[in-house]
């Protein structure tokens, strides 16, 4: 992420996206898309929706689908009613209006077809409170009543792998250009990026073609371990990004008969991946950085911010570590901080402020995984450092050498984050009982379908030893 974060001149990619139906009829028409994927992003961040006809679509009433899109585990299991859950016994419909801004092309489809997103309403017309989407549009509005407008850089990591239709069988690096699949560390090696040479290209061209803008490219540390960094912009417009990029990754790898993993944690002795989170504040009327005084130096403003990460990061760890394999990547002598302590340009805490010029002071959330919904995990990051403004926290003090092996605060697995995150009063009140309600008995109930799954390390070590 450069230097210019907070640029106030930043506008959006005028490349994809239309302002309205109109010009969206006239887009489809110039690019003669026959079909179009109606898609919504659920709480795990999978593609739902409807494929139509363009002249079905232009011509047909509002679309709708069941209610049960947003109360579905990752296994496509629901979860069971509790005295905090209650889910739609007949699982009526809700609406879904199409955001034009979104609009843009599927490359990967043999036949023109274009992409749009929706967002959910309820038959009232008041917006769906456990849509991902407008879990962070309900964020972005305390923002802007205070006349704030929040500036996001995401930094997305994942794995290449051979394709694997075998679950028991633990996942393998694949085999790049000189047919051999890598082994040992590889971070930022160019050789190692070049190994997939082909690929990196389709991933650039399908990502110009849905005006997609990468800034960088790089060879990560594990084996076939890759990271996107993605230009700053506005959070949902970013969120929007990652949400497509990780279709794009995938389709492209597929190409290359390999699979393309968010996993937070896929192989067992490789490091985990993340989803780094740069957050910047600029003031909407004179858009300026609120992080950054008029003579450069930091505000308390910003002090805050970061405390309210300190102070609310635990409670909504199951945000951004959303699945049990999430936690495997919160152990001690790894790559991934295992703290929420804070420094200068220091890659061992949680919270990272990189050395900038004043203009784009901002702070890098390192804590969430690159299997979190990047609306969910945007929505919460930035509810951290609202509630740390409004409140008026402080930080402790910077820490400046080695945190790797120090653990503070953060839940280390999922049962204990999700309790954590329903008891705590300040994020139901954020984020709404509705959507607190409905997270939680998602993860329950996605927890107990993993413990009904016996591991391989049980099979090893308790067989014949117990």
């Amino acid at each position: 992420m450069s230097d210019d974060t907070t640029d106030p001149t930043f506008t959006a990619s005028n490349s994809r996206g239309v302002s309205d139906v109109h010009t969206a009829r006239e887009w489809l028409r110039e690019r003669d898309i026959q079909d179009i994927e109606c898609i919504v992003p659920d709480l795990a961040g999978v593609a739902r929706g409807k494929m139509m006809p363009t002249e079905k679509f232009f011509s047909g009433s509002v679309m709708t689908m069941p209610a049960s899109i947003f109360a579905q585990t990752i296994s496509g299991s629901y979860p069971e009613d509790d005295e905090r859950f209650q889910h739609n016994p007949v699982d009526g419909d809700l609406y879904f209006k199409p955001d034009y801004s979104t609009l843009t092309s599927v490359p990967w489809e043999t036949d023109p077809t274009a992409q749009l997103i929706h967002d959910a309403y309820s038959r009232d017309g008041s917006p769906v409170a456990t849509a991902p989407r407008n879990v962070l549009k309900r964020i972005l509005k305390l923002y802007e009543d205070k006349g704030w407008q929040p500036i996001v850089a995401p930094e997305i990591e994942f794995y290449l792998v051979r394709p694997n239709t075998d679950p028991d069988y633990p996942l393998e690096p694949p085999r790049g250009r000189s047919g051999r699949p890598e082994v040992g560390r590889q971070s930022y090696s160019i050789s190692a990026l070049n190994e997939f040479d082909d690929l990196i290209d389709d991933v650039y061209d399908l990502s110009e073609k849905q005006g997609l803008e990468i800034d960088t490219f790089i060879h990560e540390e594990g084996a076939a371990q890759m990271e996107i960094n993605l230009r700053h912009g506005t959070p949902l417009e970013l969120a929007d990004q990652v949400f497509l990029f990780k279709r794009t990754i995938r389709e492209s790898a597929l190409r290359h008969e390999m699979y393309a993993t968010f996993m937070s944690k896929p192989m067992s002795h490789e490091p985990g991946s993340a989803m780094h989170i740069h957050q910047s504040i600029v003031d909407k009327e004179t858009g300026q950085n609120i992080f950054s005084g008029p003579d450069g130096e930091e505000t308390a403003l910003f002090r805050s911010f970061i405390a309210g990460h300190q102070k609310f990061l635990p409670f909504l760890t199951c945000v951004m570590a959303p699945f049990v394999n999430s936690y495997r990547r919160f152990a001690k002598s790894s790559t991934s901080p295992v703290n929420v302590y804070w420094g200068y340009d220091n890659r061992t805490v949680g919270l990272r402020v990189p050395y900038s010029n004043p203009e784009a002071r901002r702070l890098e959330n390192r804590i969430p995984g690159s299997d979190a919904n990047p609306y969910l995990a945007i929505a919460a990051s930035l509810a951290c450092g609202y509630l740390g403004m409004t409140k008026g926290l402080e930080p402790d003090a910077p820490r400046d050498g080695d945190c790797s092996e120090l653990l503070k605060a953060l839940p280390r697995g999922l049962p204990e984050a999700v309790a954590l995150f329903e008891n705590n009063e300040d994020i139901i009140e954020i984020f709404g009982e509705q959507f607190v309600a409905t997270y939680r008995a998602i993860k329950y109930e996605e927890f107990e379908t993993f413990m009904s799954v016996i591991s391989a390390w049980e099979r090893e070590y308790l067989l014949l030893n117990v």
